[in-house]
């Protein structure tokens, strides 16, 4: 089992920034890949970055430019630095961990989510 908490959240002001972090714990070898989704309400939950198996990054267009994801392996820690935020970015965001077991079989771990909230 893998456990994930986030922390970072809260309410900044359009053009403002935020760095969302998640410490993962538990049986983190058993950890292929890591990254950052979020869930607007109404919506469905969607990636926002995360880290391919072979270590590179993955971002979704709305947040190319804007966001950077990180990681610091000895804290099994990933973090989301977001600049430049809107309103439409206003959404749960959630950790999430990912074991592969083979190509076609794997499991999905979340964190309980952190709220962000963009003001105009």
């Amino acid at each position: 089992q893998v456990q994930l908490v986030e922390s970072g959240g809260g309410l900044v002001q359009a053009g403002g920034s935020l760095r969302l972090s998640c410490e993962a714990s538990g049986s983190t070898f058993s950890i292929t890949t890591m990254g950052w989704f979020r869930q607007a309400p109404g919506k469905q939950r969607e990636l926002v970055a995360a880290f391919t198996k072979d270590g590179l990054t993955n971002y979704a267009d709305s947040a190319k430019g804007r966001f950077t994801i990180s990681r610091n392996n000895a804290k099994n820690t990933v973090y989301l630095q977001m600049n430049s935020l809107k309103p439409e970015d206003t959404a749960v965001y959630y950790c999430n961990a990912r074991r592969d077991y083979s190509t076609a079989a794997y499991i999905n771990y979340w964190g309980q989510g952190t709220q962000v909230t963009v003001s105009s």
